[in-house]
């Protein structure tokens, strides 16, 4: 059994030698643990960094991708090392690595394919009470979305399984907690959570540069993932809403026109005919995104069996992504 413990990297020479040195060599389960780190086009050490402390693979993207990209290379690139579990940590060393063993522990019990590492969010000291507040209604908006039971959906601490990282695709640009989290829900995923252990904060977080912007940048994450994995409730629920509006005020106007009172109303006439329109339009979308989606799956599972018939076989890396 092999572990890949994976750190995405960004201009992250100042505190990746700090993590790695909590890094374990060792983890009770398996007979080998390497260290990945993905160089996201960073323009300082960082690289050398990885290499003077050890890492065993180093993949380094030739300019910055962002974090969610970052984070799919580092999948793909251990599945072709042959991964059999992956471990996601940060560089900056907020997540406490000596958690790793439990972290893992429920996949090697085959009892998850992912499992999320909880961060005691009331008693860190360097995240601000409306952070605090945002990540308890950020995890409660995704539980509902993805129907599971995450009590910290946006912690990158996370380990997960073979299986899972085959089948695993974002499409996000910001980030990929969220993401990763309601596809694994929607695509009837094992999820827990274990509790860990938090580090003193070496450095502010890049991820959250404004409370607001990474409020509305979750939003939009988490509407674009129902709109892909639950696009026939999405547009069909607006569509009969729009429908079902035009049809009442249409009824009314039915009603004020038989007592001949309809000569004033006639604006509502012009307004339930727009929104039937538009809820038939919006209902024909509706069966058009399901058709989309069915494609979808089937790709999805053609790259899933692809990955798996060419798992560890060394291929050569793509898409502007370097290994050394």
């Amino acid at each position: 059994m092999k572990l890949i413990i994976q750190i995405p990297c960004y201009n992250e020479a100042g505190t990746l030698a700090v993590a790695l040195a909590e890094l374990p060599r060792q983890v009770p389960g398996f007979d080998t643990v390497e260290w990945l780190v993905i160089d996201d086009g960073s323009v300082d050490d960082t690289a050398r960094v990885a290499k003077a402390h050890g890492v065993d693979h180093v993949v380094r993207h030739t300019r910055n991708q962002g974090l969610a990209k970052t984070f799919m290379t580092g999948l793909d690139a251990c599945l072709r090392l042959g991964a059999d579990v992956i471990v996601n940590t940060d560089a900056d060393n907020q997540y406490h690595a000596g958690d790793i063993p439990a972290l893992v522990a429920p996949v090697l019990a085959r009892q998850a394919d992912i499992v999320i590492g909880a961060r005691p969010i009331e008693v860190i000291e360097h995240f601000s009470p409306a952070k605090k507040l945002l990540q308890r209604l950020g995890s409660w908006v995704v539980r509902f979305a993805s129907r599971t039971d995450v009590p910290d959906a946006p912690s990158g601490f996370r380990a997960i399984s073979r299986a899972a990282a085959q089948s695993l695709v974002v499409f996000n640009d910001y980030t990929y907690t969220l993401e990763t989290i309601i596809q694994a829900g929607q695509k009837n995923m094992a999820i827990t959570s274990v509790p860990v252990r938090v580090n003193a904060d070496l450095r502010p977080s890049r991820l959250v540069k404004s409370i607001p912007s990474y409020v509305r940048r979750s939003i939009v994450t988490i509407v674009r993932i129902f709109i892909i994995y639950r696009p026939f409730r999405f547009f069909s629920t607006i569509g009969l809403l729009l429908f079902g509006i035009g049809f009442l005020i249409g009824l009314r106007f039915l009603w004020k026109f038989l007592i001949g009172e309809g000569g004033g109303h006639v604006q509502s006439l012009i307004l339930a005919a727009l929104l039937l329109g538009m809820g038939f339009q919006t209902l024909l979308i509706a069966f058009v995104a399901d058709l989309l989606a069915a494609n979808r799956k089937l790709l999805e599972d053609v790259r899933c069996r692809l990955q798996a018939d060419s798992g560890g076989d060394g291929a050569p890396a793509r898409n502007g992504v370097a290994r050394d």
